[in-house]
């Protein structure tokens, strides 16, 4: 496809790497002739100096030959203004990016009376993201599958834990459990789970399972699931609103430390049931006072990468709270992974992972379509839903019989409202969603799961 993408910040650099890695043509628009230059030499990709809401600048960039236009920059109104120019071209699609809570909350109406395609929001993206977690705490990160009725899980093995050194294939008899398995990092190896696949002590083990079926997986390996109630919140930005909101409405008692106090005064306008502090977070005493030591969660989203990451150490030593941190650069991402301080969340790599899915839906063929896509360990796995959506060459036959992709696992199978590990016997049928994981990137249909000839 040809692909537009207006904005060269974190987010738009994010998104034009991984598309670019997908064989797509992009072409970058930026007022900044430095980000221009860093981008296109760093990924092959074409770029154009100049301001994205001027016609001839999109001209530039090749708007009447587009097949989409990506507008990231900082700021909502211009967003939308470059997705109402790109549509001029009435064979472009368009999706822009939209942070303020008033223009979120009529994103509809923006898709509806101005034609976008897709109103992406990072920050609330990142909020749901953070909310799964603290619903999960034993879970390093959630994401969720064929409409929440599934989940992709990921945690740390321990000694004390009762799969410590068990092969895969003996867990299911076991424990009883309704989990698949799927993927395992060790250290930095990545491996694709089979069933003759040991778990080690220190493996992120990431599996598929359905709520009820994860907590008991959890309870039967030796992890207690403490229950959230009171979370921690250090910065008062626009996730931490999105944030707040959320976990008022599912009933937890949430304290905001911001040092701003403007922002104070109007968190405590839009979220009276928040306990609103006016100071600040990286004030180590004051954090104390303010209760981080009986907090049940905490999440560190000041605008600071290595203060949120510093902020996660402190509470991991002086608190038994679920940590949660923001953080833009993954450089600082992976450092803050390899000192264990908790889970990491990229709002850059979150609307990046939204788009592609919304790309991937764009390039849908006639049988299937990708419906939900994530990327997982650093990148390099990919865990996507296909829905069938008419007859293939692999519908019916069971999956033993299927030369399925060595790269490649299928993890689960909705039908009619029911979900299922599959097995040998299993098969594939019209109207399924179907869970993959696979460290092959750009499958679009789900014939591309089995070895072509």
């Amino acid at each position: 496809m040809n692909i537009i993408i207006v904005g060269c910040g974190k987010i738009g650099v994010s998104i034009a790497k991984q598309l670019r890695e997908e064989n797509h043509d992009i072409v970058v628009v930026d007022k900044s002739q430095d980000k221009i230059e860093e981008v296109t030499g760093s990924y092959d990709i074409m770029g154009v100096v100049g301001n994205g809401t001027e016609y001839s600048v999109l001209e530039e960039a090749g708007i009447e030959e587009a097949d989409l236009m990506i507008a990231v920059t900082g700021q909502d109104e211009l967003n939308l203004l470059c997705c109402v120019l790109a549509m001029q071209n009435e064979s472009c699609n368009t999706i822009a990016r939209v942070r303020d809570p008033l223009y979120s909350r009529q994103s509809e109406l923006f898709k509806e009376r101005l034609g976008i395609s897709m109103i992406i929001n990072p920050e609330h993206a990142s909020a749901l993201e953070m909310s799964r977690i603290l619903k999960f705490p034993n879970a390093i990160k959630v994401d969720t599958f064929s409409k929440g009725r599934i989940e992709l899980l990921n945690f740390k093995v321990q000694e004390e834990h009762v799969i410590s050194n068990m092969q895969i294939m003996d867990i299911h008899s076991i424990l009883k459990c309704n989990v698949m398995i799927c993927a395992i990092e060790r250290n930095d190896e990545l491996i694709i789970a089979r069933g003759t696949t040991y778990i080690r002590r220190g493996d992120i083990v990431y599996f598929f399972a359905s709520s009820k079926e994860s907590q008991k997986f959890f309870k039967k390996i030796g992890i207690k699931n403490k229950a959230i109630k009171n979370v921690l919140l250090a910065g008062g930005g626009t996730i931490s609103f999105y944030l707040s909101k959320m976990l008022i409405d599912s009933g937890l008692n949430v304290h905001i430390m911001e040092k701003d106090k403007d922002r104070c005064e109007f968190l405590s306008a839009y979220l009276p049931q928040a306990i609103v502090v006016n100071g600040d977070a990286s004030d180590f005493d004051m954090l104390l006072g303010e209760g981080l030591e009986d907090a049940d969660g905490f999440a560190a989203l000041t605008n600071i990468d290595e203060e949120n990451v510093f902020l996660a150490l402190l509470a991991k030593k002086h608190s038994h709270a679920k940590i949660i941190s923001k953080v833009n650069r993954m450089t600082i991402g992976n450092m803050a992974d390899d000192l264990e301080a908790g889970s990491i969340i990229s709002p850059s790599n979150t609307a990046a992972n939204y788009i592609i899915q919304h790309v991937r839906a764009m390039n849908e063929s006639l049988n299937s379509n990708v419906e939900t896509l994530y990327r997982i360990i650093d990148g390099r796995v990919e865990a996507v839903e296909f829905v069938v959506k008419e007859s293939s060459k692999i519908v019916g036959i069971p999956i033993r019989e299927l030369k399925i992709k060595d790269s490649l696992l299928v993890c689960f199978i909705a039908r009619q409202g029911e979900s299922f590990i599959p097995f040998g016997d299993s098969t594939i049928e019209v109207g399924d969603s179907v869970i993959v994981i696979t460290t092959q990137k750009g499958l679009d249909q789900i014939d591309d799961i089995i070895v072509s000839h």
